[in-house]
């Protein structure tokens, strides 16, 4: 943790029962169609961002946007069902931590409001 609110994310690759290492994903903000990206980064060895915005967390909508195509596909075999999860979610107090972890597969994901 950065010790200062933030957003985080944990991506599990439940085919393999391992940390799904170098995901791609998106963090933007804003409300339906006026989305703005604001940070990109890519999970690392324990399929983890600890701090993906950066900067001081603000109230308001925000959406995940994990590129899951490019993760199965680097690592072979046939192009997974699943190309990207959106996940939108609101942040209401800025002085919490926020993390969004990701349970994946070829053909299913699940997520929720972690700590």
């Amino acid at each position: 943790m950065s010790g200062r609110p933030s957003i985080s994310t944990h991506v599990l690759d439940t085919e393999r029962g391992e940390p799904a290492r170098g995901v791609p994903i998106i963090l933007a903000r804003g409300q339906g169609k006026e989305m703005a990206m604001i940070a990109a980064a890519e999970t690392n060895a324990d399929g983890r961002i600890i701090d993906l915005l950066g900067a001081p967390l603000e109230a308001g909508a925000y959406r995940l946007t994990f590129d899951v195509a490019a993760y199965f596909l680097g690592r072979g075999g046939d192009a997974p069902f699943l190309t990207h999860v959106h996940i939108d979610f609101q942040v209401s107090d800025p002085m919490q931590h926020y993390h969004v972890p990701l349970l994946l597969s070829r053909y299913s994901c699940v997520s929720y409001r972690g700590s």
